[in-house]
Formats: C-alpha cells, sequence, structure tokens
C-alpha cells in the first residue's frame, strides 16, 4: 500500500469532521429541484449555510442523477464562476463541483480552492494536469458506473477492498502525473459506484479501510437512495423523498465522523454540523487532552 501524507494545502484544520454544504446551480438537481441562476440568491445562500456551520460551499451546475443530459461547458462556466467568486469574496471557503478541467482551472483563478470531481478525474483527460497546475486539493471519487448509468451494477465481489484497492490506483495514477499525493481527498462513490445497497451501507460501515490509504476521506451520503429506500414508507413500499432524508443523512455524517472521516458533503447543513460537533466534543470527552481540565 502507498503511504501518503496527511495534510490538505490551503485549507484548514478543524479538530473534528468538516462539513462541505452543497450549492446545485442546475435544474433537474434530484434533491433541489429549483434553480440557483439568480447569483446574489446563490451566494446568499451559500454565506448562510457557512452560518449554520459549513466549512466548506461546494458549487456545481451538473447533476449527476441517473440519465442526466450534460450542459455545455459555456453554460457550465456562466453558471459557476460568478457564484464561486462571490463566495470567496463573502469569505467563504469554495469548493467546485466539476468534471471539466477548463472549469475547474477556472474556477480555481475565481478563488476556488479545492476541486471536487465525481469522475475521479477520468471525464476530461486534462483534469489531472490542472490540478497537478493548481496545487489545489482534489477530491478523488471512487466510481466504476459511468454518469449516464449511475444505478447501474458495478459487479463487485467485495465492495469495500475493490473499490479501495481501484481508488489507490487511480490515486497513484494521478502521483505518477505529478499531482503531489499531498493534494488527495479521497471518496467512496456512495450511490454511484456500487452495485447494490448493501454495497451502499458497506462502504460508510468500514471507513478504516479507506483511512488505510493515508489520505483524508469524505463521505457524501446526503440524500442517497439507498437512505430513502431505508425508510421506505412501511405500507407502501415507496422511498422516502430526498428531502426528507436530512435526518438518517445526519445520522450518517455522526458515525462517519466516529469513525475518522475528514468531512462530510451535505444539503442540509445545521443538523449534520450540529452533528459533527458532539461527536467531536463526546470523543475529547473520553479522551481528554492532559491539561484540558485545569
Amino acid at each position: 500500500m502507498s503511504t501518503y501524507r496527511d495534510r490538505l494545502p490551503g485549507v484548514p484544520e478543524w479538530g473534528r469532521c468538516g462539513v462541505m454544504g452543497v450549492i446545485g446551480v442546475t435544474p433537474g438537481s434530484y434533491s433541489d429541484g429549483k434553480l440557483r441562476l439568480d447569483v446574489g440568491q446563490a451566494v446568499a445562500h451559500g454565506l448562510e449555510l457557512v452560518g449554520q456551520g459549513a466549512d466548506i460551499v461546494d458549487v456545481g451546475a451538473e447533476s449527476t442523477r441517473p440519465g442526466a443530459v450534460r450542459i455545455t461547458r459555456e453554460e457550465e462556466l456562466r453558471r459557476v464562476l460568478p457564484v464561486v467568486r462571490g463566495l470567496a469574496e463573502g469569505g467563504a471557503l469554495v469548493s467546485v463541483d466539476t468534471t471539466r478541467a477548463d472549469v475547474a482551472e477556472a474556477a480555481v483563478d475565481a478563488d476556488a480552492r479545492i476541486i471536487n470531481d465525481v469522475s475521479g478525474g477520468r471525464a476530461d483527460p486534462a483534469m489531472v494536469k490542472v490540478v497537478a497546475r493548481t496545487g489545489v486539493p482534489f477530491v478523488l471519487l471512487h466510481r466504476r458506473a459511468r454518469s449516464a448509468d449511475t444505478e447501474g451494477p458495478a459487479g463487485y465481489g467485495d465492495a469495500v477492498s475493490e473499490s479501495v484497492a481501484e481508488a489507490e490506483r487511480q490515486m497513484d495514477a494521478m502521483v505518477t502525473a505529478d499531482v503531489d499525493p499531498a493534494q488527495v481527498i479521497t471518496a467512496p462513490g456512495l450511490g454511484i459506484a456500487t452495485g447494490t445497497r448493501a454495497d451502499d451501507w458497506a462502504l460508510p460501515a468500514r471507513l478504516d479501510a479507506w483511512r488505510r490509504l493515508g489520505r483524508p476521506v469524505l463521505v457524501a451520503a446526503s440524500r442517497k437512495r439507498f437512505l430513502g429506500t431505508l425508510l421506505a414508507d412501511p405500507a407502501r413500499g415507496d422511498p422516502r423523498p430526498p428531502r426528507a432524508r436530512d435526518a438518517a443523512t445526519a445520522a450518517v455524517s455522526a458515525i462517519a465522523a466516529t469513525q475518522g472521516a475528514w468531512a462530510v458533503r451535505v444539503h442540509e447543513v445545521r443538523a449534520t454540523a450540529d452533528a459533527v460537533r458532539v461527536e467531536a466534543a463526546l470523543r475529547t470527552a473520553r479522551h481528554p487532552e492532559p491539561d484540558s481540565h485545569r
């Protein structure tokens, strides 16, 4: 197993699991169902998330729902850049959610400080060069399925060990292409790269396997379908709607925090921000610093 350093350039250490709040400037989002193309409203919403406890605001303009049609590069830039710039000017630590290298680079120029690529750098061959050149942290999300087939079977034997091994190979390839390993954040592909609902539960249940890669781990379970299936209406069997999955999301966030997750990515910030702070307080109470009671 490769050995990687465990710090992220340009990102503060919070002493607890961080919270990444989501801003989707896209119509047809499976969770929002809204279009936030009014820059002022989108920026205000992002800063509101910061006020609710978000440490990072993740801005994206493309939906990853099954069957989503890609928008053009020009439209993605039009949606993303003013919001990134406005949030950064407002003091937020901004992540850009994109699979396009030129959009990522333009967003970093607009003061985004993290690149979050749901393809793990595979959708655009130029992405790895942008990551290496900019030096910003990069979320390497592991996946097998394509964006147009996010619900297709991944064909795992052991989802955890196989996905971790594949993520490590992705990481090694990026390092070979001159990305500093200190830039890499790993992320299990919950609801994207998994083959079954059991796989979706296995990944956050065994974050220790991801931690062995030696890099920070981001958990993005927010409002995912496997939560809706778990909480399905007992009479009719209908999955619980996305916006009614936030309490379950906060529960997964707290559990991820206990397993050493670096951050969790969520749509509803306040409950998760509270949950990770409670987890940190309990952890401190269990293992107090020698001078903490003086």
